[in-house]
């Protein structure tokens, strides 16, 4: 016979309820988990019948938790937040030298020093599988949330996340924002001031990425008009030939560039003021206990003692 914990627990229920409780709308939820809008709804009434209350109500269109609701959500973090640490726990206890290791790279980075780095990682541990995953920042931190990456590649700082308590950084390079241009005027300029580069139209990151917010932010404590975008593409490679094809401008990561080589009628400058951001690995606090993840990160501290990051990306793209 079926409880009333059956009926919670048996299904795909509460992480249906959290999505909805994030998005506070059931349209954007329903897609985001890959569900019917009808199929979301009959889960959350079905949820509401179980617990003997609401757990949404509406006011116009926005839709709001009831207290029931916010006691469900805080018991369903709490769930999750049990659920990881055993999940940890137990895998802190399994070989350094088996398993598996799932990296989220925001998908906005240079990931070629990742990518060589792994195939060494595989040589010297291939009972080990390593898994990458292209993710946006939202993607990221609800991966890292439910525990389904062990480690994130991203840039810090980041001021949309308020709750860092769960989580650890480790910083792997320091990197600056460039200014790409296709003015032979300022190709002999290292620095160029942000009141510079208004005069064409750019191409960027959407808005919601990093990098754009991270632009945005400072123009806007420079008190300068925010550039004005023609197209936003989501990858760097997309943005850089965009950029070059219609000349114009944009900013990408030095790291990024310096996997560019020459290229023809494109420069790059360091803004100025200087905009830069670490790149780093997250994970969730005690993750680098687990022996293989511990033992990955090691290894990478080592990589990069023997050639540092900039200097293996020259290498790689020489190598090209």
């Amino acid at each position: 016979m079926k409880t009333k914990q059956d009926s919670i627990f048996s299904s795909k229920t509460l992480t249906y309820f959290l999505q909805l409780a994030e998005t506070m709308n059931y349209t954007q939820a329903a897609q985001i988990l890959g569900i019917t809008q009808p199929a979301l709804t009959q889960q959350i009434k079905k949820l509401e019948k179980t617990v003997g209350a609401s757990l949404f109500y509406s006011v116009g269109k926005k839709l709001r938790l009831t207290d029931a609701g916010f006691t469900m959500l805080s018991a369903t973090k709490d769930i999750y937040e049990v659920l990881n640490k055993a999940t940890d726990e137990i895998q802190q206890s399994t070989s350094a030298t088996q398993g598996n290791i799932s990296i989220g790279i925001l998908a906005s980075t240079e990931d070629s020093v990742l990518e060589k780095f792994a195939i060494q990682s595989y040589r010297e541990n291939p009972d080990v599988k390593i898994s990458f995953h292209m993710l946006t920042r939202k993607e990221i931190w609800d991966r890292l949330e439910n525990n389904n990456i062990d480690l994130a590649v991203m840039y810090l700082p980041d001021e949309s996340i308020k709750n860092w308590k769960p989580y650890e950084s480790k910083k792997i390079v320091s990197d600056d924002l460039l200014f790409i241009h296709h003015d032979e005027q300022l190709a002999k300029k290292k620095k160029v001031k942000l009141v510079d580069t208004m005069d064409r139209p750019w191409v960027m990151y959407p808005s919601n990425y990093y990098l754009n917010q991270t632009i945005r932010e400072a123009y806007k404590n420079e008190l300068v008009n925010i550039p004005s975008a023609v197209a936003n593409f989501t990858t760097p490679r997309q943005i850089l030939r965009f950029s070059m094809e219609t000349n114009t401008y944009t900013a990408l990561p030095n790291s990024f560039m310096m996997g560019q080589g020459e290229l023809k009628d494109t420069w790059t400058a360091k803004f100025d003021p200087n905009i830069n951001f670490d790149l780093a690995f997250v994970f969730r606090k005690g993750k680098d206990k687990i022996p293989r993840i511990g033992r990955f990160l090691a290894q990478f501290d080592e990589y990069l003692k023997t050639e540092d990051y900039f200097t293996r990306l020259k290498d790689l793209n020489l190598n090209k």
